[in-house]
């Protein structure tokens, strides 16, 4: 495992003690820390055109530093013109350094980037502790440049917490610098 001194892996180590302090924690195992972080997009558009695939799939690993998996439909929706295994998204899954480099970026540069930004919602998180985020367009990552882009894909990030309760999941994100609306 690769050992990278990244700044806000270091600010959750400095945090540990306030966490514990606020929620009483007794055991250190029982401390919330970031699991995962799942980035997930979906392409309806990839039925008629099988490059928006490729292109979508070259966009998220420049973002996730990481290739993504084609992700295939599980049942048949005839309204949508979707037949069970056809290609219907992408997603990539990150830990470890990569999740903390991700989780850096998209706090400190991707986030602040968003037209009239004002915050993100606190009411996306789903009762056991995991936050979810939508991106209207790919372009507010640093690696995506206007150019080199043929249309504007939104995506959806999972941030999986080992917090039990949201309030716990809320305090860790927090203190790491997720801008949370007031």
């Amino acid at each position: 495992m690769e050992t990278v001194n990244l700044p806000i892996k270091q600010r959750y180590e400095d945090i540990k003690p306030q966490l514990v302090e606020r929620h009483g924690y007794a055991n250190p195992m029982a401390i919330p820390r970031v699991e995962k972080i799942v980035i997930n997009m979906g392409l309806g558009e990839a039925r008629e055109d099988s490059k928006v695939l490729e292109r979508a799939a070259k966009e998220l690993s420049q973002i996730a530093l990481q290739r993504p998996v084609i992700t295939k439909a599980k049942k048949s929706v005839s309204n949508f013109k979707v037949r069970a295994g056809m290609s219907v998204g992408l997603k990539v899954t990150l830990r470890g350094v990569r999740m903390w480099a991700f989780l850096d970026k998209l706090i400190n540069v991707a986030l602040p980037r968003v037209r009239d930004f004002r915050g993100i919602s606190a009411n996306s998180f789903d009762g056991r502790g995991n936050y979810s985020l939508g991106v209207k367009e790919q372009l507010v990552f640093p690696e995506i440049s206007y150019d080199q882009v043929d249309a504007t894909r939104g995506m959806d990030i999972t941030i999986v917490t080992t917090a039990p309760t949201d309030e716990e999941a809320r305090s860790l994100l927090e203190s790491l610098g997720m801008p949370f609306r007031k």
